[in-house]
This record gives structure tokens, C-alpha cells and sequence, in this order.
């Protein structure tokens, strides 16, 4: 049980990467400096106070770049590959009492996969916000991937299966949505070309 709760908290954080990089970490500290949360061996440095005043000001920052224009779009390219390797640090920071081999595969294979999930889905919502509303809506955007990662973070430290079901159901319902936009997608040059020959 303890492998699955911790498992659950990684994977929870390393999606909340995928949101915002800097928000996940910060939390964790924060957790970590009031003994909230229990780090693997190796990454207490998580949980200091230099670590602590690092994050809080990654964090900062991060979360106003996101609201200029085209420093946001800068961001987003290079936010995949940082996204993912945040998210499998997050997930071997707090998967404890397992070998180091299942620590790092499980970090790899699930963080590292939930981070680039997330990360995906709010690169194609922010690239959908520029083309349909020619960048205005963007700063909506930015709003809610910032309160999505750390309602995220807080879920998964607090409720970690709770935090395990909600992004599956997101995975799910991001899922069901692509799958419906392709047929669409699909059936549009079909119908056309029907059109063209009545």
C-alpha cells in the first residue's frame, strides 16, 4: 500500500509539471520543511531552506512569463523536454522503501509520461487560445494551467488516490476529446467531396 500511495503521489506531482514546472517543487519543499512529506533518500535537498527560496522565485517567475505574449510561446517550446525530466525527479523524490531500479523505472516510465502528458494538452490549449482568439485568450489560459498545477499538488500531497483518479479521468476525457476531433477531422473531406459531385 505504501508503494502504491507514494506512486500515486509521484505521478500526481509529475502531472502537475506538465502544468507549470516550478509549482510542484515548491509545494514539495514547503511540505517537506514542515514535515508534511517525506522525501526518498538523496533529494532532502528538496526540502531546505536555500531549495525553498530557489523554488519560490522559479516559481514566481515562471508564472509571470506566462502572461507576455511572446515570451509564453518561447516557454512552451522548451517546457517539454524541462517538463519531463521535472516529472521524473518529483516521482523518485518521493517513491521510498523500493529498490533503486523500480524507484527510477517507475519515475522514468510514469512520471515522466504524466509530465509530457500534461504538458502536451496545455501546449495544444495554448496554441488552439492564439489561433482562435488571436492571443487575447491566452492569459486565461496561463491562469488556469497555474491554479491547475498547484491544485494538482496540493490533491496528490494531501490525497494521493484521490489525486491518481482525477487525472485519469482527465487522461480519459483528453483522450475521448482527440479521438472526436481526428473523426471529425476525418469525415469533413468526405462529406466534401459528396458536395462536389451532386
Amino acid at each position: 500500500m505504501d508503494l502504491l500511495l507514494s506512486a500515486c503521489l509521484g505521478i500526481g506531482l509529475a502531472a502537475a509539471c506538465g502544468f507549470r514546472i516550478f509549482v510542484p517543487f515548491l509545494v514539495m519543499s514547503i511540505a517537506a520543511n514542515t514535515g508534511h512529506l517525506g522525501l526518498a533518500g538523496g533529494f532532502e535537498w528538496i526540502g531546505s531552506r536555500p531549495a525553498l527560496i530557489a523554488f519560490a522565485v522559479a516559481t514566481l517567475l515562471e508564472v509571470l512569463a506566462y502572461f507576455v505574449p511572446w515570451l509564453d510561446h518561447l516557454l512552451d517550446t522548451a517546457a517539454v523536454p524541462i517538463a519531463i525530466v521535472a516529472g521524473v525527479v518529483v516521482t523518485a523524490s518521493v517513491v521510498t522503501d523500493v529498490s533503486p531500479l523500480l524507484r527510477w523505472s517507475l519515475a522514468v516510465i510514469a512520471g515522466g509520461g504524466a509530465a509530457a502528458t500534461t504538458q502536451a494538452v496545455t501546449t495544444g490549449l495554448r496554441h488552439l487560445s492564439t489561433f482562435t482568439t488571436m492571443g487575447l485568450g491566452n492569459p486565461v489560459v496561463a491562469t488556469a494551467e497555474a491554479g491547475g498545477s498547484l491544485a494538482l499538488t496540493l490533491l496528490s500531497v494531501v490525497a494521493p488516490l484521490m489525486a491518481a483518479a482525477a487525472l485519469a479521468t482527465l487522461v480519459v476525457l483528453a483522450a475521448a476529446l482527440l479521438l472526436r476531433r481526428r473523426r471529425a477531422r476525418a469525415l469533413r473531406p468526405a462529406g466534401a467531396a459528396i458536395r462536389a459531385t451532386s
